[in-house]
């Protein structure tokens, strides 16, 4: 914040702030008066994207205005993240933030033009998945450990793909390839749908992405699910041990994805807008939906979102330091 001398001018600026003040207030308490925007960094498709379309349907009830989504993907999520800390912070731009874009890209990528932790008004984390990795019949391989032979006999042979640079889907899978001693090539797509879409197509061997997504294409056969990285195993894929069931302990990356809004938005916007979070979060209709799609229904205040932040980009700093992952 800027200093300035000149007592003169200290004083009208304090006055004219004063003054300002009860007009401040009133617009405060008129927010919502117009259409609102939700930013999602992924193409349509996937998981963030069903997350942030709920939400969205949901908010547009609660806040009667129309909340209408934006899906801005590349660059990992950095495309998203800027253009929301750019936004004016009068409330009416919102957006879906995951633990890639505010804790892992950070670590990645020293070019970025938003700070994790001074660009963004944290409202709350509203949902978190875990990632899957499952194999297509290019692989002739029934478990993990098959896996990872196969990759152990043909070192950056097996490719895997993942929703983008820098993402938790790309972190996760390299986690896994520290942990199991292998090299695997990463090959980053622009979401989860066309990263499973190579799956299925042939064009990689492997996929780390969310239940979401895998969890359908294993349903369906069309994949092979070989493990979850969370520590207990999902209804919707009863047979898919957790990566600890499978031999390899520590492999446990669910992501979570929360609503932020552009720094230094006015509190009341920020309190209320976490108020009819937690509504939405409590209901029975956010249990069923979320837990249809793998999804877990999370609720947090602002301040316990601001730490979630801080400490993930200490553990995913680690993560990435001792993975040698970069952003290609």
């Amino acid at each position: 914040m800027s200093r300035f001398t000149l007592r003169k001018l200290g004083a009208g600026l304090l006055l004219a702030g004063l003054a300002l003040s009860p007009v401040l207030a009133q617009a405060e308490a008129a927010w919502p008066s117009k259409p609102l925007t939700l930013i999602i960094p992924f193409p349509p498709g996937g998981g963030a994207d069903t997350i942030g379309r709920y939400y969205a349907d949901q908010l547009s009830s609660a806040l009667g205005q129309p909340v209408v989504v934006d899906n801005k993907p590349g660059a990992g999520t950095a495309i998203a993240a800027e253009a929301a800390a750019k936004a004016k912070p009068d409330g009416y731009t919102l957006s879906l933030a995951t633990a890639g874009q505010l804790t892992i890209l950070p670590n990645l990528a020293d070019n970025l033009r938003f700070d994790p932790e001074t660009s963004f008004a944290p409202v709350s984390v509203v949902a978190s998945i875990p990632n899957v990795i499952a194999v297509n019949g290019n692989l002739d391989v029934t478990d993990l450990q098959g896996l990872i032979a196969a990759a152990k006999a043909k070192p950056g042979a097996i490719s895997y793909s993942s929703c983008g640079n820098g993402t938790l889907c790309h972190l996760s899978g390299e986690l896994f390839k520290s942990l199991a001693g292998i090299d695997l090539l990463h090959v980053p797509y622009k979401g989860s749908a066309p990263a499973v879409t190579a799956l299925l197509g042939g064009e990689v061997d492997v996929a780390v992405d969310t239940l979401t997504i895998l969890a359908p294409q294993i349903q369906g056969g069309k994949v092979r699910g070989l493990a979850l990285t969370s520590a207990q195993r999902s209804p919707l894929l009863p047979d898919v041990p957790t990566a600890a069931e499978a031999g390899l302990p520590g492999l446990e990356t669910s992501g979570w994805f929360g609503i932020v809004l552009p720094a230094k938005t006015p509190p009341a916007i920020v309190e209320r807008l976490n108020q009819e979070i937690g509504t939405i979060a409590k209901s029975e209709q956010t249990a069923e939906r979320f837990g249809q799609n793998g999804i877990t229904v999370e609720y947090t205040t602002p301040e316990e979102f601001a730490r979630i932040i801080r400490e993930d980009r200490v553990r995913w700093g680690k993560v990435a330091k001792e993975s040698g992952a970069q952003i290609e």
